[in-house]
């Protein structure tokens, strides 16, 4: 299934994204909930119900909805650094021994197809092209060979980053780096596990303006997702609904040389098999 969160004549809910157009889960199953986070807190039942309603013609056609980042909330955002081999090679460090983990602030969360702002306070502002794991269930120190029955499905985050910011001196810069209003943008949709099937042989591209800037699979993360789950959630409790952004391959604007940053204009678009893509605008930050 393509969960997704969806507005539509003002009204915000969830759905089922199919290539007919949207099947609307408040009509199709009422008694669900209609935000992800509460659906996907109601577990499996939950999940059974969508399942059963996806075979339904869809209510809207795509041209009269507007997809919102799936989760718009998400309860915690939680990224890994240097997780691809090549990219750690362009950013000229060491492989890792254990996933770096920093932090997105939940107000980051930004819709699929929306602008991402532009900060007059930096100019090296970079696209992350990224494949982001929806916990589905809460753990705690999950097996990693237990760790995909935990997983909801899979999505494509951006993980924009102010590199200056990020620069000013860890850990706290990684905070202020990467957690701009707008630049987590996700989706277009929550693609369930059973859809995706192994998550690491997925191609991953980036293009900006056209451009195909990054041009990998997920067979080169350091750290697999399952890796990443049983590494995390040795510390903290997973709440269905997190995101976990798994790192980025090489190809970054930091990397170019000389490097090509983003700016006001531009336009990035992320693919990933199976998860379709996303395209965000960047536009000056409307609040200055």
């Amino acid at each position: 299934m393509r969960l997704v969160t969806f507005t539509e004549n003002n009204n915000t809910r969830i759905g089922l994204l199919k290539d007919s157009g949207v099947i609307d889960l408040s009509q199709a199953a009422p008694s669900l909930p209609t935000n992800m986070l509460a659906f996907l807190e109601c577990g499996d039942d939950a999940m059974k119900a969508a399942q059963d309603a996806s075979t339904l013609d869809a209510h809207f056609d795509s041209a009269v909805v507007s997809l919102e980042c799936p989760i718009p909330t998400p309860p915690m955002i939680l990224a890994i650094g240097l997780n691809y081999r090549a990219h750690a090679e362009e950013s000229g460090a060491d492989l890792p021994k254990v996933p770096l983990v920093f932090t997105k602030q939940q107000t980051c969360a930004n819709g699929p197809f929306d602008d991402v702002y532009a900060p007059p306070e930096s100019a090296l502002l970079d696209y992350e092209g990224e494949l982001g794991i929806v916990i589905g269930k809460r753990c705690r120190r999950v097996k990693k060979e237990d760790a995909e029955s935990f997983i909801a499905g899979y999505t494509i985050v951006n993980d924009v980053s102010v590199r200056d910011w990020q620069a000013r001196g860890a850990p706290a810069s990684f905070t202020m780096g990467k957690s701009w209003d707008t630049h987590g943008p996700m989706g277009p949709a929550v693609v369930t596990k059973d859809e995706v099937g192994d998550p690491h042989s997925l191609q991953l591209k980036t293009w900006v303006n056209g451009d195909l800037r990054q041009d990998s699979s997920t067979n080169d993360l350091i750290f697999n997702c399952f890796d990443i789950i049983e590494f995390i959630s040795t510390a903290f409790t997973l709440q269905p609904g997190t995101v976990i952004p798994t790192g980025t391959p090489s190809g970054v604007a930091a990397a170019m040389k000389p490097p090509a940053w983003l700016v006001a204009g531009d336009t990035v678009k992320i693919a990933i098999d199976k998860l379709g893509h996303i395209e965000n605008p960047i536009i000056k930050d409307p609040m200055t």
